[in-house]
């Protein structure tokens, strides 16, 4: 498939996102950012390991532990705390800042040297996000700024160590999808039951936003994401992230009457431009740098057992 259509449908993840903000202040439950981030992360992964049927081998266990917490399980709850504190379009821009945590961190782990033009373009995502988050600071909420900020560093980390770490022989980003979901999951589930209590009363708006969230917000953006991390270079992916603010910018203006003031306008609109010059500066960095994964690594037995069972190729 060609690099623009990987690009296009890569894109649609953070598009996707851009719609959780709404979603949460709009449908779900009041105060369970834990709650919520379990909802989201729990039934999509069981559901993509039913579908993949294949579990981690070996050393994987800890790899799909560590990138599960880093991409699902640090990353939801923050989220979440960001979008019930924060306005939508405000705890998304904030998360534009990623660019800049993605060039560092490939530097160091990938040996990936940033260019000038993605340097200007992450400094220009950041200032962006600068000129919103100042112009509101004093209707902004400190801890939901911190939480949008910390987030936004987690994700970046683990998308930087799945490039670095690659797949194991034999899975497609599907599986893999499913094994940070469901970890993910698991990690934060048994802290919303100690920080939130037992689960709140859900009506049929909760229900729908729930199921929303964990299929086409979850499953299938992280499938597609973890897809174009494996084709894509990490800057090039990260890139993708100001969509997310744009998109929950217009749903915001159209749906839910928020108003945005000019220089908040202006931020935004450096963050997609930051977005654009992302992928044209990416495109001097080798998709494929990066450790690969070891040969037989978490390979599946090739046997009839419909748990071990070898994973059709998705996507390769």
């Amino acid at each position: 498939m060609k690099r623009p259509t990987t690009v296009l449908l890569t894109a649609l993840a953070p598009v996707s996102w851009g719609t959780t903000y709404a979603v949460t202040t709009e449908f779900l439950p009041a105060d369970r950012p834990l709650f919520t981030g379990m909802m989201r992360a729990l039934p999509a992964g069981l559901l993509l390991l039913a579908l993949g049927r294949v579990l981690p081998r070996g050393i994987w266990w800890g790899k799909a532990a560590v990138l599960g917490a880093l991409n699902i399980g640090a990353f939801f709850p923050l989220l979440f705390l960001s979008a019930y504190r924060l306005p939508g379009g405000m705890a998304a821009v904030v998360g534009s800042v990623g660019p800049l945590f993605v060039v560092g961190l490939s530097a160091l782990l990938l040996g990936q040297r940033p260019t000038a033009r993605t340097v200007l373009a992450g400094v220009v995502a950041a200032f962006g996000v600068s000129l919103v988050v100042l112009k509101a600071a004093g209707a902004l909420d400190t801890l939901g700024v911190l939480a949008a900020l910390a987030s936004t560093a987690s994700m970046s980390a683990g998308t930087v160590l799945t490039k670095r770490w690659g797949r194991p022989d034999g899975v497609g980003p599907l599986v893999l999808a499913g094994w940070q979901l469901t970890a993910g999951g698991l990690l934060i589930a048994p802290l919303a039951f100690l920080a939130e209590g037992a689960p709140p009363a859900l009506d049929g708006r909760a229900v729908g936003g729930y199921l929303y969230l964990a299929l086409a917000n979850t499953a299938v953006s992280y499938w597609l994401w973890f897809r174009g991390i494996g084709r894509l270079t990490a800057t090039q992916v990260t890139f993708l992230g100001p969509l997310s603010p744009l998109t929950a910018a217009v749903v915001g203006w159209a749906a839910l009457g928020q108003a945005l003031t000019p220089v908040q306008l202006t931020g935004m609109a450096l963050a997609f431009g930051a977005t654009i010059a992302g992928q044209r500066a990416g495109t001097g960095q080798r998709a494929g740098t990066g450790k690969r994964a070891r040969p037989g690594a978490g390979r599946p037995r090739r046997r009839t057992d419909p748990v071990h069972a070898p994973a059709q190729p998705v996507g390769r």
